[in-house]
């Protein structure tokens, strides 16, 4: 890995020298915009809608539009001005429980390696959180914004994790909300044991990004110039009549380790399906045209023994 940010961890009056590493990275496929007919890439340029001429990347500043319609330009030395005190620091603002934080305020995660000359704080900032059973909270300026952030540990390495700020957070202002629903207890306890019932450890590795593994199928296909059999569709589920009884239902497939969901059938057991039915028309076919050519055969050895008697004859 590559670090992006060199800085210090200032814990009280103690400051770490850390370097910050992308704790994520995203496996989705890339593509370009290309012209589908010839496979031409396709490309933009920076054009100003007042004259119409390209403008280089160095001259493009960035612009605040008024609602008024009018724009205020801002320069690179506007934002230097601006006051960024955690710049290249990272400083520990307070300790919180770590289940009081809401995980909605998460952004992106970052390791944070310490220098040579840091490893014996860092490591005491490390256990001692783990200890506590605290996390950090802290603030930290990234791509010239400052962020709020936590420090918690994760396999032995301090994780830090950007978060939104408060007034980022939308409020969950729906209408369902005022409507006066009522459960009853039986339901609520069925809907308990079917939680019960599928609770389990919680192991990633189990899971996959099945969109993205058919997506590449579909780019392997193409280079080999193999055809791909669509997948069935899923059967559309009819609504809710008897909840009790859909939640019982589901209980019994959870105990009994069946799938609680119907998955639609797998591409590749239905194009087996498709080869196996399209081999059994085959053999059919092949099987006619068999019969046909025997009894042609018998027709043809009749017609040619009646000629051949009938030669007999006139010969007698």
């Amino acid at each position: 890995m590559r670090s992006i940010w060199k800085g210090a961890l200032s814990f009280g009056l103690v400051s770490i020298p850390v370097k910050l590493y992308s704790a994520t990275q995203s496996n989705d496929v890339s593509f370009h915009q290309v012209h589908e007919t010839d496979g031409g890439r396709i490309r933009y340029k920076r054009v100003c809608e007042n004259d119409g001429e390209e403008v280089r990347y160095e001259d493009i500043a960035k612009g605040y539009e008024l609602p008024t319609g009018e724009t205020v330009v801002l320069t690179d030395e506007d934002f230097d001005s601006l006051p960024l005190p955690t710049t290249r620091a990272v400083d520990v603002v307070q300790f919180v429980p770590a289940e009081q934080i809401d995980p909605i305020y998460f952004n992106k995660s970052y390791y944070l390696e310490p220098d040579a000359h840091g490893l014996k704080p860092y490591v005491l900032l490390r256990d001692a959180l783990e200890q506590s059973d605290r996390v950090a909270v802290v603030k930290v300026a990234l791509r010239n914004r400052e962020s709020l952030a936590t420090l918690r540990v994760r396999e032995s390495v301090l994780v830090l994790e950007t978060m939104l700020w408060p007034d980022e957070i939308r409020a969950a202002e729906f209408s369902f909300l005022d409507e006066d629903v009522e459960v009853r207890p039986q339901e609520l306890q069925m809907a308990e044991s079917l939680i019960e019932t599928m609770t389990d450890d919680f192991d990633p590795s189990q899971f996959s990004d099945q969109y993205r593994e058919a997506l590449e199928e579909v780019i392997s296909a193409k280079i080999e110039g193999r055809d791909l059999v669509a997948p069935q569709e899923p059967k559309a589920k009819g609504e809710v009549v008897d909840l009790m009884a859909a939640l019982k239902a589901s209980v019994e497939s959870a105990r009994k380790g069946q799938p609680v969901s119907a998955a639609p059938a797998p591409a590749r057991k239905s194009a087996a399906k498709k080869s196996s039915s399209s081999s059994k028309r085959a053999s059919a076919s092949k099987s006619k045209r068999t019969q046909s050519t025997r009894s042609a055969g018998k027709a043809t050895s009749k017609s040619t023994s009646k000629t051949a008697r009938g030669r007999t004859k006139k010969s007698a």
